[in-house]
């Protein structure tokens, strides 16, 4: 079997889909019996990064803010003419990569697929453009109006990164719950559980403190950072004096609000924004930590707090979408809008030395089915189906 995929997203600093993307199609070619094309090319996908940052360039310039006014009206239709001319030149050549290498299915991870007549498969990570507009750019919400449910029309299957989303889009979306399959995605194999002296070291070199809490993910509305930072404001002096909290991730949309409270206010009260942070440094920034801190209003999936507990830490994280499902038998959840049951958490994580071990017994082996492995499997069963395969004998480890 031949299977194409877009691994656009995965162009310049994956996050998120991006991840998703590179690590299952990792896992995909070591399967036996598959092969499989990634496409675009390298070239196109060095074009593909350079509009990325471009775009990345002109959402931000209207004072970090995030917002995706573009800027300038000058500034818009040129970006609006490349993002068109791009569109058609990976158009063009997916049409032609199909034509020579003649596969048996297209999978597009990124919601999203190409018009294409081949058997097509789809990732539908969540379904918060649809069901929360308010959290995503106009242009955006605007796309996925248009373009998803065509999109998914041409789908013969599509998969869903946990038994949540797939019931959103069973019943928002109204598919045939045989035609919507759930597979957990995975963990990279690094982050795991690191000597004590190492984790010092490396923070050390980073110039981080030995102890803190931490929040790992991208900063936007639907990830509900404003809340966690004013409730980590209100502790008081002697907690947050002990107990910095480091923010790592990068600035996304419509995120003035967090960046003028964070330099007004956070930022002189124990807060330190650490931006993106490069994969080497992720197992040393969460085995170091007291606990993560995950206060999202929405996920999919949640990728961090599975990721805090694959390194054997303690985690506290919002109720909200797919987080109960993926963590919830292991992590201390809390209503995300809840900033009372919040501060009493953070409160006790740091002062409970008890309670925080409990948080912590038995994470890793919690973490331990979310695999790339068991990732690709599912996928790969998926595969089978839409071609008329006979299925694989395999079985991926229980969640």
């Amino acid at each position: 079997m031949r299977v194409i995929i877009n691994r656009q997203v995965t162009a310049g600093r994956p996050t998120g889909v991006g991840l998703y993307t590179a690590g299952l199609v990792r896992a995909l070619r070591r399967l036996p019996g598959l092969e499989v094309e990634r496409f675009p090319p390298r070239w196109l996908m060095n074009l593909a990064a350079l509009a990325r940052r471009a775009r990345s360039l002109s959402a931000s310039s209207g004072g970090g803010s995030g917002a995706s006014s573009g800027g300038s009206p000058w500034r818009r239709r040129l970006m609006g003419l490349l993002r068109r001319g791009g569109e058609a030149l990976l158009l063009r050549r997916f049409r032609a990569a199909c034509a020579g290498s003649r596969p048996d299915l297209y999978h597009e991870p990124n919601f999203i697929p190409l018009p294409s007549e081949l058997p097509t498969v789809a990732t539908v990570h969540d379904l918060s453009p649809l069901l929360h507009p308010e959290w995503h750019p106009a242009d955006r919400a605007a796309l996925y109006d248009r373009r998803f449910r065509e999109g998914l029309r041409q789908c013969s299957h599509v998969l869903a990164d946990s038994d949540c989303v797939r019931q959103e889009i069973i019943q928002a979306l109204g598919l045939p719950a045989e035609r919507v399959t759930r597979a957990y995605v995975g963990i990279r194999p690094e982050l795991r559980p690191l000597p004590e002296d190492e984790v010092g070291r490396r923070l050390r070199a980073m110039g981080l403190p030995p102890r803190y809490l931490l929040y790992l993910g991208t900063i936007e509305p639907r990830k509900n950072v404003l809340r966690l930072l004013r409730v980590y404001c209100s502790l008081p002096e002697t907690v947050r004096s002990r107990w910095p909290l480091l923010l790592v991730g990068g600035w996304g949309w419509n995120a003035a609000d967090v960046a003028e409270y964070l330099h007004g206010e956070a930022r002189h009260r124990g807060v330190m924004h650490l931006g993106y942070v490069a994969d080497a440094d992720l197992p040393a920034l969460y085995n170091g930590a007291r606990a993560l801190l995950y206060p999202s209003l929405y996920e999919g999936f949640g990728l961090p707090p599975v990721e805090m507990l694959a390194c054997g830490g303690a985690v506290l994280a919002s109720t909200a979408g797919a987080v109960a499902e993926t963590v919830g038998r292991q992590a201390h959840l809390i209503p995300a809008e809840d900033e009372d049951g919040w501060r009493a958490a953070l409160l006790r994580v740091v002062a409970d030395d008890e309670w925080w071990r409990s948080l912590r017994q038995g994470a890793v082996e919690a973490a331990r089915p979310y695999t790339w492995e068991n990732c690709a499997l599912a996928t790969l069963g998926v595969y089978r189906k839409v071609c008329g395969v006979e299925g694989i004998t395999e079985k991926p480890l229980a969640a």
